[in-house]
């Protein structure tokens, strides 16, 4: 099996999928991020497209950029209060060819995200 990449960002404040969030791709080696990709999510909260398709892959560090503070304000979902989130930067390691699939749960004062399948 080879390596992919995938998101799927939820607006638990709303409960719905957090559609037009910009997501940043960047990969990190030797102290130096380089940027890969940028993506837009669709109406279900995913993307297009695989974030890392296999073609693509390759072992080691990630860090996806979602640019949660834009689409709260877009949402209007912070509307009361000032923004608190701004981007959320979420760091991890692919070690193996596999599909890494990282969700993020946003809401205007919080997120969660974990390897989901």
């Amino acid at each position: 099996m080879a390596g992919y990449l995938t998101t799927h960002v939820l607006d638990t404040a709303r409960g719905c999928p957090a559609e037009g969030l910009r997501i940043e791709l960047y990969r990190i080696e030797g102290g130096t991020r380089t940027h890969l990709k940028s993506l837009v999510t669709n109406s279900d909260g995913r993307t297009d497209e695989q974030i890392l398709p296999e073609d693509s892959f390759a072992t080691g560090v990630y860090e996806l950029v979602f640019h949660a503070g834009d689409y709260l304000d877009f949402a209007k979902a912070s509307a009361e209060r000032p923004r608190f989130l701004d981007v959320v930067p979420v760091r991890f390691c692919m070690s193996e060819a596999s599909h890494y699939h990282v969700p993020l749960l946003l809401s205007p004062f919080g997120y969660s995200t974990y390897r989901g399948s």
